[in-house]
């Protein structure tokens, strides 16, 4: 189970982003990478093709690493633990004790 799942609420610690939230768009397991809505952003030079015939330069969110994120839980930076409730995995806040859904 993971610490930081898709759709969660995330504050970024470390980097040019550092002390912006954001919603996490995409979780990499493999390479412990996070894609957060806003952040990290990028500058794409892009060819004319099919999708976009006009091409140009557009801006796209760029992953970060999955440490420099913390999870947001009431708007609070929090870390996450594990605890076993009716047979099943769950998180749970560390700061607060609260279940994260």
């Amino acid at each position: 189970m993971r610490k930081i799942k898709k759709d969660d609420m995330v504050r970024i610690i470390a980097g040019k982003d550092k002390g912006k939230d954001g919603k996490v768009l995409s979780v990499d397991t493999k390479n412990n990478r996070v894609l957060v809505e806003g952040c990290n952003m990028v500058t794409k030079h892009q060819k004319p093709a099919a999708g976009n015939p006009q091409g140009g330069i557009i801006k796209k969110e760029s992953p970060l690493d999955i440490s420099n994120v913390m999870l947001l839980v009431d708007g609070q930076p929090t870390k996450v633990g594990f605890k076993v409730e009716d047979g099943k995995k769950v998180r749970v806040a560390k700061k607060t004790g609260k279940v994260i859904a």
